[in-house]
């Protein structure tokens, strides 16, 4: 079966295909840019070490579906002889509230569901339902499925979900904790149990999804007990541009202080805080951050004390709340390429049990058991690359297959 994984943005859409007989990337690109100018198309082969490149003006998200499926079944630098090669598409999509715990197939109830929760994820929802409209406008019928963000997370219990507001809002607008990265979170905890060679059921693990957008997660049995990520993914530890969790009465104080309204505090919480907010505006990639911190710059060591103080703090208080951990797992861009992090918080968590094997830990991306000694250690610290595509394409093929 071949499955084609969509992740459709306001002006871009991502996209893999697998051939999940082997769970084998045929083809992945982007088409960036989309109804703005300065378009361009990227399309790359794996197996053939194949890069197509092309700079045009795309018009809209059917376009650019076009555009995918004409590089697919290209005799160039195609994958597949035609369209009806694919058997199904998978998106990814931000927000499902709690309508949604899986995945599902679109029809028109699914449809609906995903508009009535575009209040809740008005930056994306949008614009995901747009991706399968314009591929059902390419592709016709074709079976697609939704996969959604915060669908791992409904297994939280209400005592971990809701906030202390009137309960009203709660009833009224579904005002509550959802959590985002799903996706990674559970492929990360699955694939955790798997190299560790235990059943999930018998896990507790925190996952922690460090990039730009960064989130942690409490994984007890193979269910989602607690995730930093609240109403919206600005909850949670400072990240790339979005302040984290702060104290609400800041916000007013803020908008007096300098005249803000709604919208200009939101951006300010979203777009100009985080590590770009304590670095003056210079930058928000971590790989400054790392690289300035290390020759010197107050600042970004600065930086580093927060997210790590940040980081440790969560992974001690859900290990806490799950009565114990078994297993601590970095993925992420900063997660996975971030060896001085992992090692202040394997420092921190010493009192757990936790030993880092240094010359382990010298790596970036690749799977591995960070720990002194795997067999007898008491608590893990695993690097596990996420790989949510893949994720949506197991959740389409098992849908689709009805398995």
């Amino acid at each position: 079966m071949k499955i084609l994984v969509i992740n459709a943005g306001s002006s871009s859409v991502k996209y893999q295909l697998f051939d999940m007989t082997n769970e084998k990337v045929m083809a992945k690109g982007l088409c960036d840019r989309i109804g703005i100018p300065g378009g361009n198309f990227k399309h790359t082969v794996p197996e053939k070490d194949l890069t197509y490149k092309k700079e045009i003006q795309i018009e809209n998200h059917s376009h650019a579906i076009r555009l995918i499926v004409d590089a697919l079944v290209n005799k160039e630098h195609g994958v597949i002889a035609s369209m009806s090669e694919i058997d199904a598409v998978g998106h990814r999509v931000l927000h499902g509230g709690e309508k949604f715990s899986g995945s599902v197939l679109v029809d028109d109830n699914v449809v609906e569901a995903v508009k009535e929760c575009s209040e809740l994820g008005p930056l994306h929802n949008p614009h995901n339902l747009t991706g399968i409209f314009a591929c059902e406008e390419i592709m016709g019928k074709i079976p697609q499925v939704a996969v959604f963000d915060t669908g791992f997370h409904q297994t939280m219990p209400d005592y971990a979900y809701l906030y202390a507001l009137p309960y009203e809002y709660y009833e009224k607008y579904k005002i509550r904790r959802y959590g985002f990265h799903g996706t990674s979170h559970r492929y990360v905890s699955m694939r955790t149990a798997q190299l560790l060679g235990k059943d999930p059921k018998d896990l507790k693990i925190v996952t922690c999804h460090l990039g730009n957008g960064s989130s942690v997660a409490a994984v007890d049995g193979g269910k989602c007990l607690d995730t930093s990520m609240g109403l919206t993914p600005l909850e949670g530890i400072m990240m790339g541009t979005r302040c984290g969790s702060i104290d609400p009465a800041i916000i007013p104080l803020l908008m007096q202080k300098e005249g803000l309204d709604a919208k200009q505090i939101d951006e300010v919480m979203n777009k100009k805080s985080g590590i770009l907010g304590i670095t003056g505006g210079v930058t928000s990639d971590n790989r400054d951050i790392e690289k300035g911190a290390a020759e010197g710059n107050k600042r970004y060591q600065l930086i580093e004390n927060m997210l790590c103080h940040q980081l440790v703090k969560l992974i001690g208080g859900y290990a806490a709340a799950m009565g114990g951990v078994d297993a601590v797992v970095f993925t992420g861009g900063i997660g996975e390429n971030n060896p001085h992090y992992r090692t202040r918080i394997a420092d921190k968590l010493a009192f757990l049990g936790a030993e880092i094997d240094e010359e382990k830990n010298n790596t970036r991306g690749v799977e591995v058991d960070l720990s002194q000694n795997p067999e007898q250690t008491k608590l893990h610290l695993m690097v596990v690359p996420t790989n949510e595509e893949l994720m949506i394409a197991k959740d389409t093929m098992e849908i689709v297959s009805g398995k």
